[in-house]
């Protein structure tokens, strides 16, 4: 059995696939390498590699071309696809703005995220979405889960028990 992958290790794979699209080491119309040679490349599973690859998609930056592979998108094709220009998908835009509300001081070190709940609410998402954002923001280490109480901005003064 293999030793299982860190949680949110696709959000790196992607982050780094994401990093070689924008600065055009890989073009519009480049293909990328394979789940297989991605997996050996980065040390996972191909399960994870496809968790990247679809976060990917879902972004409009790769599209899957049957009998070829997964390609980088053109700049038409994801204006195209959105309307009026590349969209973030749901989770990252909560995650965004949470994050601009800690970098700009609204929220400090120590206080509390809204509950998943609430951005439930608040962006009339899933839960699933929710939770998403929140665990992108754990993984970035801006956030610290307690259990029983809930996600806060890290810092010294963050609860701990």
């Amino acid at each position: 059995m293999s030793p299982r992958t860190p949680w949110g290790t696709y959000h790196q794979i992607a982050d780094a696939l994401r990093s070689r699209i924008t600065s055009g080491d890989l073009a519009p119309g480049d293909g990328l390498p394979s789940e297989a040679a991605l997996g050996r490349e980065f040390g996972v599973a191909r399960t994870t590699v496809r968790r990247a690859l679809a976060e990917l998609e879902s972004e409009r930056l790769i599209r899957a071309v049957p009998g070829t592979g997964r390609v980088v998108c053109t700049t038409e094709e994801r204006e195209s696809a959105s309307g009026n220009g590349p969209t973030l998908s749901q989770y990252r835009r909560i995650a965004a703005e949470l994050r601009e509300k800690i970098a700009g001081g609204d929220l400090v070190p120590g206080d509390a995220l809204p509950s998943e709940a609430a951005l439930v609410r608040q962006y009339d998402v899933s839960r699933g979405t929710a939770r998403q954002a929140l665990s992108e923001l754990e993984g970035t280490g801006l956030v610290i889960a307690v259990h029983g109480k809930g996600r806060f901005v890290q810092g010294p003064e963050t609860p701990t028990s």
